[in-house]
């Protein structure tokens, strides 16, 4: 058979990943990733050395990157063969050697977590010299605070009045998390009703909750009711717990009636063909059409970061 034309073969449609972390390669965290490695969490001892945070014991796990130019490499192919954008944040070197490579498919975000970071004034004039254009990933929870912690007003304050879009973690961080690596994480801290004194004191700011406040579904559908600007992303999760849970979780939020709220994201690190395997959960998933499916994975993020439909076109 003759390979197809130019004209036959059709480009793919456009995919929004809104959560990816630029990272400098670490050589302790970079092991290999088996997909939906909490399927099986049965714990530890508190006097024996603690669980491990990821499992690579299966028959085909992710390889991760083993160096930052083999990472962007591999990223601005996939991105430019799946015509992927994607919402960045993290190691300022590295999100800007990236865009660098690949300007049409990075849109920069800037992290912050504490007041501890930089100040406001700096913050304000990150954002408003024109490379920066999200502010996120926001943590706190891994501090200890809730998302609402007066120490970081001024920051969601200056967000809104540059009208730019803010995602902040809500949620699960994993097996063992307050055990194993941050030591001040709590999980009552990432209670999506946390947010609510927050959105009061700016009406205006538009947040996405990042991991839709797995799994505390039932406070995550009820602040989305109460607030028409809360979004959600369905990073980390979609690739970490069973897959089953994974599924029902978000079935549960399109069953609520917000399919149109709901953003596809990573929460990519190091392994590029995370990629792949996330974006098949949306597209097998056979409890929503075609149309539900690309607001998850294109439409919403269009609509939530006020961008241009055309500028994704092939």
């Amino acid at each position: 058979m003759p390979p197809a034309s130019a004209q036959e073969i059709q480009p793919h449609e456009p995919i929004i990943d809104v959560h990816v972390h630029a990272m400098k390669l670490n050589p302790n965290f970079a092991s290999d990733l088996c997909p939906w490695f909490l399927s099986n969490m049965p714990g530890g001892d508190p006097n024996s050395p603690p669980p491990s945070f990821m499992n690579a014991d299966c028959v085909d796990p992710l390889k991760a990157a083993t160096s930052d130019q083999e990472m962007q490499d591999a990223l601005v192919e996939v991105c430019k063969r799946l015509n992927i954008t994607m919402v960045a944040s993290g190691d300022a070197e590295i999100l800007h050697h990236w865009y660098a490579a690949a300007p049409e498919h990075f849109i920069p975000s800037l992290s912050l977590s504490s007041a501890e970071d930089m100040t406001v004034q700096a913050f304000e004039d990150s954002l408003s010299n024109g490379f920066y254009r999200v502010m996120g990933e926001v943590a706190p929870q891994y501090q200890g605070m809730s998302p609402s912690d007066l120490s970081l007003d001024a920051y969601f304050g200056v967000a809104e009045k540059l009208g730019v879009p803010v995602g902040i973690h809500m949620g699960t961080g994993g097996n063992g998390m307050a055990n194993i690596t941050a030591p001040k994480y709590r999980a009552s801290l990432g209670r999506p009703f946390l947010l609510e004194d927050l959105l009061a004191r700016h009406p205006k700011l538009k947040i996405w909750v990042m991991h839709a406040g797995y799994p505390m579904i039932d406070e995550m559908i009820a602040l989305m009711g109460a607030n028409a600007y809360v979004y959600v992303d369905v990073a980390g999760f979609i690739w970490s717990y069973p897959l089953a849970e994974v599924n029902a979780y978000i079935q549960r939020l399109v069953q609520a009636g917000f399919g149109k709220r709901i953003l596809y994201g990573t929460d990519l690190m190091i392994w590029p063909k995370l990629l792949e395997t996330s974006i098949g959960v949306i597209q097998n998933a056979d409890y929503l059409s075609y149309d539900q499916k690309r607001d998850i994975l294109f439409n919403n993020a269009v609509r939530f970061f006020n961008l241009d439909p055309k500028q994704f076109e092939k």
